[in-house]
């Protein structure tokens, strides 16, 4: 019997992987953020969605290194933050069947922890993805400053860095094609991550709230924190059917995938943010305190709400959708 590591979990069987159905990607997505874990694995598993939908012998090979443990993340946004995939500030230059790329993509995902980018760079308007080593000549990353303690952020730039074609994931136009395949899985993982994180807000508040005595009596006691503390759980059981209803239908009824994906993500951005809010407001100061892990958990909330868009965005493109 042979031993998968953890970033095997989401990889096709055909290319050495678990081939886990999104259901289970999701429910491991909630562990991970119910632990805050500070790991590779959330830009992994992404990257690795995109792969999976790009198909071809290049995505194959880098599929199989994810399997052998390899770590990747995406390296897709320009400077203005945009989630739209058409919108990438690298380009890409043919030569031959290999490209060379220019450019700098932002906004990068725990770059200093990934082993290789998936790059989306542009070629005549048509963008095509480029599998690039992280320590490959011309490759520079410059780390963000952000306030997420379990995620690393990075600029990335490409100075004539010459993609072999053995590593020209899909070329022009296709890229764009796998990137929206892609965008149900990845958002519904994220939004499992908020979930997941959420519920950890949720229980240490609520047993806060039982320990801590004010007036003689527990705060839990008192209706302003009992309300609120009921309307986390109410938020949170909507983004959790949500989450597993995206997850079902990327795996069974994927026509009606991203809708419900971004029904999820929207959902869970807005818990995000609310659930932050209150768990921090509940613990009173001490919940502003590096002492407290609340913080730990207010900070990757607010980046996971951000990122792929928040709940105003979803419901934006929710409404192209319908």
């Amino acid at each position: 019997m042979v031993e998968l590591g953890w970033t095997a979990l989401a990889v096709p069987e055909a290319a050495g992987g678990a081939g886990m159905k999104c259901v289970a990607v999701a429910a491991l997505a909630e562990e991970i953020g119910k632990r805050a874990m500070p790991s590779p694995l959330p830009s992994t598993l992404l990257a690795t969605f995109v792969l999976r939908e790009a198909g071809g012998e290049a995505a194959r090979q880098w599929l199989e290194k994810i399997a052998g443990g390899s770590s990747a993340t995406l390296a897709t946004s320009n400077e203005e933050g945009s989630w739209e995939p058409e919108q990438t500030s690298v380009r890409a230059e043919a030569s031959g069947n290999a490209a060379m790329l220019d450019g700098t993509a932002y906004f990068v995902q725990d770059a200093r922890k990934a082993s290789f980018f998936v790059v989306s760079a542009a070629a005549g308007g048509k963008v095509g993805l480029y599998a690039v080593p992280a320590d490959h000549p011309g490759v520079t990353i410059r780390p963000d400053h952000i306030i997420d303690l379990t995620r690393d952020q990075a600029r990335v730039s490409f100075d004539r860095v010459k993609v072999a074609a053995s590593d020209v994931v899909t070329p022009p136009p296709s890229g764009l094609d796998a990137l929206r395949k892609a965008a149900p899985a990845m958002l519904t993982v994220l939004a499992a991550d908020i979930a997941g994180a959420g519920e950890w807000q949720l229980q240490t508040t609520t047993e806060y709230a039982k320990v801590r005595h004010q007036f003689d009596r527990p705060l839990g006691f008192f209706q302003a924190v009992k309300h609120p503390i009921v309307n986390m759980m109410v938020a949170l059981d909507e983004v959790r059917s949500l989450v597993y209803n995206a997850a079902c239908a990327i795996d069974s009824e994927p026509e009606l995938a991203l809708r419900y994906a971004r029904m999820a993500k929207s959902a869970a951005s807005d818990a995000a943010a609310f659930c932050s809010g209150r768990s921090v407001q509940l613990h009173g100061g001490i919940g502003f305190n590096w002492e407290c892990d609340v913080q730990i958990y207010f900070k990757r909330q607010k980046h996971s709400q951000m990122l792929l868009g928040d709940g105003v965005y979803q419901r934006e493109k929710l409404s192209e959708l319908l």
